[in-house]
C-alpha cells in the first residue's frame, strides 16, 4: 500500500530510481486501442509518485501526423531520424490490422542500432513482423495478431512463433492484440521495477482476471478448435491445421486418430454441418487469403504453401470459394 499512496507519504522508503525511457513507433493504420492499454499501464505507474518511473515518447516515420485504425490521426513528437535508441530502455512497434507488412529500411536500421546498444524491443498486434524483419529476433520467441501468423511463419520460417496472447523475454516482449497488451507492459514493468509497482497499477486500472487463472504464457489465442467440441474432432482439426503445406489423406487422418472413415464424418456432418474435405479445403483457402492479402508471395509460392497441386488447381478452388481470383483478391486488399 506504501507504493500505490506514495506521492503523499511523508517518509517513503521505495527506492527512487531514474526514469526510464519507452518509445513507441507508431505505423500508418497502427491499432489506437493497443496503442493506449500498453501506454495508460505506464502513465498510471508515473502518477504513483512525483518523479517519473517512465519518460514516454511517440515516434513517426517521416514528419507529419500518423493515422490510427480508427481514423483519428495522431501527432508523434519524434520521427525516426530523432529518435536515438541509445537512450531507450524499450522501444516499441505499434501495428495495427490495416498495417502494411513489408520491408521498411529505416526502421530496419532503427530496430538493429537498438539491438546492438541493448535497448529492449517490443511490438503490438502484427509489429512483430517488422523485428522479424530487421533480423533482431533470432534465438527469441514472439506472438503476432492471428490474422497475420501464417504470413509470418512463411516468412520467418526458422523463428518461433508462440501461439500465446503475450510473449515477454528479458529483451524481447510481443502482444498479439489490444486485449493483451496491457499484460505486456504489467510484466515489462515488473521486470523493471518490481511486483509491487506492477500490482498497484493493475489495482489502480481495475485489471480483470479470468475466474479460472491461467497463465498468460499459455493460453491460447491463435485459432483453435472450439474446446465444446468432442475431444476427438477437436484433434482431427488440430491435425489439419498443422498440415496445411502436406494435406493428409482422409486414411491417415483415420489412423491417427483411431475412428473410421464412417466415424469421422458423422463428427463433421453433426457439430460443423460440413464434410472433412470441405472443412480441410476452406482451412487451406483460408491461409491462402492471408498470404495473399498481406504478402507478396508468388501465386505459386501460395499454391505450394497451401497443399494445392497446381496453380490452375489453386486458382480454380479459390475462385469457387471467394467469387474471385487469387490476383484479384491481392488487388481488393
Amino acid at each position: 500500500m506504501k507504493l500505490r499512496n506514495q506521492r503523499l507519504l511523508q517518509d517513503v522508503t521505495c527506492s527512487r530510481s531514474a526514469p526510464l525511457d519507452v518509445a513507441f513507433v507508431l505505423l500508418e493504420h497502427f491499432s489506437l486501442p493497443a496503442f493506449t492499454s500498453g501506454l495508460d499501464a505506464l502513465v498510471t505507474a508515473n502518477l504513483l509518485r512525483d518523479d517519473p518511473f517512465y519518460r514516454l515518447h511517440t515516434c513517426g516515420l517521416n514528419d507529419g501526423s500518423v493515422r490510427s485504425d480508427l481514423g483519428i490521426d495522431i501527432m508523434p513528437g519524434l520521427t525516426l531520424a530523432e529518435l536515438d535508441p541509445a537512450q531507450c530502455d524499450l522501444l516499441i512497434v505499434c501495428g495495427g490490422y490495416r498495417v502494411m507488412l513489408e520491408e521498411i529500411p529505416k526502421l530496419n536500421d532503427l530496430l538493429r542500432r537498438a539491438a546492438q546498444q541493448g535497448c529492449r524491443l517490443g511490438s503490438l498486434w502484427n509489429g512483430s513482423y517488422f523485428l522479424a524483419s530487421a533480423g533482431v529476433m533470432e534465438g527469441h520467441r514472439c506472438t503476432i495478431h492471428p490474422e497475420n501468423a501464417a504470413l509470418f511463419s512463411e516468412t520467418f520460417p526458422a523463428l518461433e512463433l508462440s501461439r500465446a496472447p503475450l510473449v515477454v523475454e528479458e529483451a524481447r516482449l510481443s502482444s498479439a492484440s489490444a486485449a493483451s497488451a496491457l499484460d505486456m507492459m504489467l510484466e515489462g514493468m515488473r521486470q523493471r521495477h518490481g511486483e509491487d509497482l506492477a500490482r498497484s497499477v493493475e489495482e489502480i486500472l481495475a485489471c480483470e482476471r479470468p475466474a479460472t487463472p491461467s497463465p498468460w504464457h499459455v493460453e491460447q489465442t491463435l485459432p483453435a478448435p472450439d474446446s465444446h467440441l468432442p475431444e476427438a474432432l477437436r484433434s482431427i482439426l488440430e491435425l489439419m491445421s498443422s498440415n496445411l503445406e502436406e494435406p493428409l489423406s482422409m486414411t491417415d487422418i483415420s489412423h491417427c486418430v483411431s475412428l473410421s472413415r464412417r466415424q469421422i464424418e458423422r463428427l463433421f456432418t453433426r457439430h460443423l454441418d460440413t464434410t472433412p474435405s470441405r472443412h480441410y479445403l476452406e482451412m487451406r483457402l483460408t491461409r491462402a487469403r492471408q498470404l495473399l492479402t498481406q504478402g507478396n508471395a508468388s501465386i505459386t509460392d501460395v499454391t505450394v504453401a497451401c497443399g494445392f497441386v497446381s496453380t490452375t488447381h489453386f486458382s480454380h478452388c479459390f475462385r469457387d470459394y471467394f467469387g474471385m481470383s487469387p490476383t484479384r483478391a491481392r488487388q481488393r486488399c
